[in-house]
């Protein structure tokens, strides 16, 4: 049996495989609100929500409700310019997860 694999192929052994090119959905949360029903309920266009981060907190990214890294939002530039991003600061050891 002869090896098919790419000699330029650099990615690492455990993550050649089928599944390797399947996308996935990652959720970014940047924040949590908790208002009351009736607060709620009173809502209309243009009212504003505050969450429990602020602006310049880390976000994170989940994979189902599996925390798996955190991040700051950025702007993209360029052709993408006012793109939001993630530039991850902190990625989960997917063993043992998040600390």
């Amino acid at each position: 049996m002869t090896d098919q694999s790419d000699p330029q192929d650099t990615t690492p052994g455990e993550l050649r495989s089928p599944f390797s090119s399947v996308p996935i959905e990652i959720t970014i949360s940047v924040g949590k609100a908790r208002p009351l029903i009736r607060d709620l309920l009173k809502m209309g266009k243009n009212a504003v929500l505050p969450l429990d981060k602020r602006v310049d907190d880390a976000v994170e990214l989940y994979v189902g409700e599996r925390l798996i890294a955190r991040g700051e939002l950025e702007e993209l530039d360029g052709e993408q310019q006012g793109q939001l991003a993630v530039r991850l600061t902190e990625v989960a050891d997917l063993q043992d997860g998040l600390g």
